[in-house]
């Protein structure tokens, strides 16, 4: 499961026309920044950051992160993340640097560690938008900036201190009350955020079954979140650990019947990387696809994680 996206397709290889680009790309660059703990104003998140630069070549910039430990994932907060490696350490470039993202996951997770190319449709001054996401191989991404590119976490990495973490909450939350997406992933289907009065008028309309556009809209979210709510109700009487949630809500889904989707829609809810997770200053950490899957349904009432940024 990918940030935000449980079960849909992974981001397709470089493209013949995607190899062309790299190859005119290509140039003898330089490591010029290897930033350990990037941090962009504003966002609860972290990232080790390589720049690669060489006089008249654009600046490539490669993101390594580790998933579920650095506040704000890569993919959630590409733009924002973009502008500010652009305004910081490129602000004369009429364009944002190359973008290579690296989601580092855990062994044994359903997540591929890969290197991503993400390419955006426009770009204003330090606000780029409309990602779109590609695999590109480390031999392909060396090609590009001429140089060695490390591929991990790197020695000045400092995890976060434990003792100031509180524990992880799930809860009932109102959809109607969660922040406007803005959904980068599927624009055909999900082309902007759900306007307020139309949030309120699928609440009183509500709509119900599955369409085949993407895997958000793939199932009926009323039927999950219903089921989201008996779980988290049988989880406090039976004192469930939120590590111990997502295994929980698949035994809860098997016994009742559930189809897969329904089954892997319950299982993002309740797992402590992929939860819906509310933010007070950038809207989401993650979880804006299927927020705007359920605003678009009229479901009143799902599952969130208070996330240790929020308290």
């Amino acid at each position: 499961m990918t940030d935000d996206l449980p079960a849909g397709p992974a981001p397709e290889p470089a493209t013949f026309r995607g190899r062309d680009e790299l190859r005119a790309l290509a140039a003898p660059r330089r490591l010029s920044v290897d930033e350990h703990m990037f941090t962009a104003p504003g966002l609860p998140g972290t990232f080790r950051l390589q720049l690669f630069t060489a006089p008249g070549a654009r600046p490539v910039a490669v993101e390594t992160q580790i998933a579920g430990a650095e506040g704000m994932r890569l993919m959630n907060g590409v733009e924002r993340f973009a502008g500010a490696v652009w305004e910081r350490h490129c602000p004369d470039q009429d364009q944002p640097p190359v973008w290579v993202e690296r989601q580092l996951w855990p062994e044994g997770a359903a997540q591929e560690t890969r290197f991503r190319r993400v390419v955006f449709a426009e770009a204003d001054r330090y606000r780029p938008r409309g990602p779109r996401w590609s695999v590109i191989t480390h031999e392909l991404l060396e090609d590009l900036v001429g140089a060695p590119v490390a591929r991990d976490r790197g020695a000045g990495y400092v995890p976060r201190t434990a003792e100031v973490e509180p524990e992880l909450v799930f809860e009932r939350f109102a959809v109607a009350r969660l922040a406007r997406p803005h959904p980068f992933r599927e624009p055909a289907c999900m082309p902007a955020g759900v306007p307020w009065w139309r949030r309120w008028t699928r609440q009183m309309l509500p709509r119900r079954g599955a369409r085949t556009c993407c895997w958000y809209h793939g199932g009926d979210w009323h039927t999950v979140n219903a089921m989201a709510l008996q779980v988290l109700e049988r989880a406090r009487a039976q004192s469930v650990d939120p590590d111990g949630m997502e295994e929980f809500a698949a035994a809860h889904a098997a016994a009742a019947g559930s189809t897969r989707w329904q089954t892997e829609a319950l299982a993002t809810l309740f797992n402590t990387v992929d939860a819906i997770q509310p933010a007070s200053e950038t809207g989401y950490i993650n979880g804006q696809h299927r927020a705007q899957a359920m605003l678009e349904a009229g479901v009143r009432r799902t599952v969130v994680l208070h996330h240790p940024y929020e308290t």
